[in-house]
């Protein structure tokens, strides 16, 4: 039983516990007794908490148990899914002070994560909040305070974090497959409306069928505006941009693959070049990220072009690593030799051939006979697929173990976009000292 979760069932010290065994998605193998049933809550059932609620539903002994959401027609979708086996309101409180539910899937803006995540834990469930963690820097500090002060299991929704591609990756540049990595180039391209997050408005949507009050928070009060409420990204009161929603996937990628934390700086360059809508966030934008440990991290969105740009890059002084679709390619570098033919082309030719002949070069009647050398092979590595990041959050639970995100990770990569939302907003060098939380600009 899980150490967690552990229910007080047993009506005796010999009773027995029968476990009933299932196959997952992933091909993993659940593990549960006939009490240990783990009920869910989830607040915010728009684009991506539906698709979690369709992610969790699935797993063997999980239960969605009651959604909040501030617009009716999110509610009754996520009855639907259930078959109406569904509680729903749009006051997420109502939801943390049920003593039945024993861990919440928060999928709200941006803005609304921070109040949310130290309620739930201060109410004593468990946590599963979509990235980014946090909508400013400053808060991240105050969420990984009240997890270590409440002991609940926090887990941050980046999935890229817990794949077995990630996990294998990482093992090959510890055991120096890539030499000294020194640059790494990341990018996600779209050119849609979906993609630019122009969301289609709901028909129905209106005062009567939305809570507009509760969305605001406490954030200046403004007119009911569904375009705001259906596309929160496209503003800087609610979210962090192509930072918080694209940047923050690749950046916790790279940190668990480097095995690092958070950059240290960060420098932005883009703008709105095509979804002039009213959003005040840019739809391109190009970011570079300095790590302490020696190695620097070029990373671009474009919502104005969907060609896809380079895959993920790994750039060491002895081999590249291209992470891309379910399998990793290295590329060594070649052996240049140490004779330079260009380098040495002005010397005078008794000092040259001595030169040539020291380091491996014969030089004689029919001239200079480089060695030659093979082209270096690329390697491609297969990866297999593991559990789902969802599936982690449950086993979790389930074992007593570690989240596989918790709120110092997710901190960090969140971190990350905000130095370089930082960065691009005040046309400036963003630099943070994360053991002090000073940001300086220049």
């Amino acid at each position: 039983m899980s150490n967690i979760l552990r229910r007080s069932f047993l009506g005796s010290a010999g009773a027995a516990i029968v476990y009933s065994l299932v196959p997952s998605a992933q091909g993993q193998t659940w593990k549960y007794g006939p009490n240990d049933n783990i009920r869910l809550g989830f607040i915010g059932l728009g684009v991506q908490g539906s698709g979690l609620l369709d992610e969790f539903k699935k797993m063997p002994g999980v239960t969605p148990t009651v959604a909040c959401d501030l617009y009716d027609g999110y509610l009754l979708h996520a009855k639907e899914a259930v078959n109406g086996k569904m509680e729903t309101t749009k006051d997420y409180r109502a939801v943390l002070d049920r003593k039945d539910i024993d861990a919440v899937v928060i999928a709200t803006p941006d803005h609304l994560h921070f109040r949310m995540v130290l309620d739930a834990l201060d109410a004593g469930k468990h946590v599963y909040i979509e990235k980014p963690l946090t909508w400013s820097l400053e808060e991240g500090t105050h969420i990984i305070r009240a997890e270590k002060n409440t002991g609940k299991l926090l887990q941050v929704g980046s999935q890229a974090k817990s794949s077995a591609l990630t996990a294998r990756a990482k093992q090959l540049v510890k055991d120096g497959a890539l030499g000294k990595v020194n640059m790494i180039r990341m990018s996600n391209n779209r050119n849609s409306a979906e993609g630019a997050w122009r969301y289609p408005i709901p028909p129905d949507a209106s005062t009567k069928t939305i809570d507009w009050p509760r969305f605001l928070g406490h954030y200046p009060q403004r007119p009911y505006d569904p375009e705001v409420f259906f596309r929160w990204r496209c503003w800087w009161e609610y979210s962090g941009g192509v930072a918080t929603d694209l940047f923050v996937h690749l950046l916790t990628h790279m940190n668990e693959l480097m095995d690092v934390n958070a950059p240290v700086s960060a420098v932005s360059q883009g703008g709105l070049y095509k979804w002039k809508d009213g959003r005040t966030v840019p739809d391109v934008m190009n970011s570079i990220f300095e790590y302490e440990e020696g190695f620097v991290i070029d990373m671009y969105v474009n919502l104005c072009n969907s060609r896809s740009g380079e895959p993920t890059t790994i750039m060491g002084d002895k081999a590249t690593m291209i992470v891309q679709g379910r399998q990793l390619t290295i590329f060594p570098e070649p052996d240049f030799g140490e004779a330079q033919r260009y380098g040495s082309r002005a010397w005078p030719k008794a000092m040259r051939d001595e030169y040539l002949r020291k380091n491996g070069v014969n030089v004689g009647a029919s001239g200079e006979q480089f060695p030659q050398r093979e082209a270096p092979k690329e390697q491609v590595i297969p990866v297999e697929a593991g559990p789902s990041h969802y599936e982690h959050f449950i086993l979790s639970l389930r074992n007593g173990k570690p989240s596989v995100e918790n709120a110092t990770e997710g901190h960090y990569a969140a971190a990350g976009a905000h130095l370089a939302n930082m960065a691009f907003r005040n046309n400036c060098k963003a630099s943070w000292d994360r053991v002090s939380g000073a940001v300086s600009l220049s």
